[in-house]
């Protein structure tokens, strides 16, 4: 019968990295999600007030914002979108997807399509950060 001997100093060197790394990890995560729906919010109200002119006129934009949801320690939610309880805000569905008489104007999603690659950017740093550990 023979026997091996294994060195684990790396694997105890990860293992001490991760456990320090998940916690800021999750906090810049958060950061990175809330970011991101300011982006997108902001966006959204610039198109609203670019395309939106003579049907939504002032009031529209301003009801848009965002709510940031945890779900669990790992996972962040970000809902952007009209304030249905704010001025003109029920005209979201309407001016976003269009009627049989509006066409859409797909403010919320050209906004969230400008973001999508400077979110999907950040979260990826984060990614590596967090697995770089060898240096």
């Amino acid at each position: 019968m023979t026997s091996a001997r294994f060195d684990m100093s790396d694997v105890r060197r990860l293992e001490r990295h991760l456990a320090r790394s998940i916690p800021r990890i999750r906090r810049e995560a958060r950061q990175v999600v809330a970011r991101g729906a300011i982006n997108v919010k902001r966006d959204w109200r610039a198109n609203a007030r670019a395309s939106g002119r003579k049907h939504a006129g002032r009031l529209y934009p301003s009801t848009v914002g965002y709510d940031l949801a945890a779900y669990g320690p790992d996972i962040w939610a970000a809902t952007i979108g009209p304030d249905k309880g704010g001025p003109q805000g029920p005209l979201g569905a309407i001016l976003e997807y269009g009627s049989v008489k509006n066409p859409p104007h797909n403010d919320g999603g050209r906004a969230l399509a400008a973001e999508l690659p400077r979110f999907e950017a950040q979260m990826e740093l984060l990614a590596r950060r967090g697995l770089a550990w060898w240096n």
